[in-house]
């Protein structure tokens, strides 16, 4: 049986009382919500925090609820299960839901939060591993040693961003909330990550992320498709989300098609955009996007399936995805 390592616990009443705990922990603190990742990290010895800060019962992290301008604001500390139940959710964003719903087991999506989905550690065949495991292959970059098996001439790390609200919330345009010891401030989804599988975040030393910021639809359309080995609860080998807005005589005036768990980052295919706007949903559209969608695509051998069969299903599910805008 795994254990955990020994820890301290804090349990901090605000957020601001939070970001001081992780200031004065410093490398040694890490903030926790649900536990489905950090846990579990910690077991394999992957991630070993001295000091653990619990942020799960902060109010101000656990509610859903609209602004002024239509705007949806869900609150990081918001269970997976409660965002796929909550009626305003499913009724203004579905996909929302329908991607929250792909994620492991009913039993996790309880313990889960939206925002340590967002912030989901990179995965990797020879990182997700035992410590022992790991020990007998000398370890690898992302933790303890000094190469990459994936990619051993390369100079940093191809661990793959998994995580299947990333992608959604790049396509929608969302925005996160963090404060740290520096203040409060507001950044776009797609600028909270970056493509290097150790340092994958651009969140600053010490931030905490609060909140998640959805525009509304507004007539658009959105959906998101996922690739994985079981039905039940396997982690995406290739998540798709796609957005766009049609006016009323069905052309696509804009678009966006964003890839998952197929970088160290969520890859906007902004060259597949440029073959749907100014066109309808027609079959020839569609496949010319999803076939253009693929190029930046570059599986490597660091998750399940192989290599060439993933890059294949790349153009399948972006023409899966984009062919349900046309009924949504």
């Amino acid at each position: 049986m795994l254990r955990l390592p020994p820890f301290e616990l804090k349990l901090p009443a605000t957020a601001a009382e939070a970001v001081r705990f992780k200031r004065e922990a410093g490398a040694q603190g890490a903030y926790v919500a649900g536990g489905t990742d950090l846990y579990p990290n910690m077991k394999r010895r992957q991630q070993t925090p001295r000091v653990v800060i619990d942020i799960r019962r902060l109010p101000e992290l656990g509610t859903i609820a609209t602004a002024s301008d239509g705007t949806l604001v869900i609150g990081a500390a918001v269970s997976l299960s409660r965002l796929i139940r909550d009626p305003l959710v499913r009724r203004s964003w579905p996909v929302l839901a329908q991607a929250a719903a792909t994620i492991s087991t009913p039993l996790l999506q309880n313990m889960g939060t939206v925002g340590g989905n967002l912030l989901l550690d990179t995965r990797c065949n020879y990182y997700d591993q035992s410590y022992e495991w790991r020990q007998a292959i000398d370890f690898c970059m992302k933790k303890d040693g000094a190469i990459c098996w994936v990619a051993p001439s390369s100079p940093r790390c191809w661990a793959v961003q998994s995580s299947d609200l990333a992608p959604v919330m790049v396509a929608l345009e969302a925005k996160v909330r963090v404060v740290g010891p520096e203040g409060a401030r507001t950044i776009p989804a797609a600028a909270l990550y970056q493509n290097d599988g150790i340092d994958y975040l651009t969140l600053r030393p010490d931030e905490l992320l609060t909140a998640i910021e959805i525009p509304p639809l507004g007539g658009a359309r959105a959906d998101y498709q996922k690739l994985r080995r079981r039905g039940a609860f396997d982690f995406p080998v290739l998540g798709v989300a796609t957005w766009a807005r049609v006016d009323q005589a069905g052309v696509v005036t804009d678009a966006r098609v964003v890839l998952g768990a197929v970088a160290s980052y969520p890859v906007v295919c902004g060259e597949a955009v440029k073959a749907l706007v100014g066109q309808r949903l027609s079959d020839d559209a569609v496949d010319q996007a999803a076939r253009t969608a693929a190029r930046p695509a570059k599986p490597l051998d660091n998750t399940d399936f192989t290599i060439g069969w993933r890059k294949e299903m790349v153009p399948v599910f972006v023409r899966r995805s984009l062919l349900s805008l046309r009924t949504t």
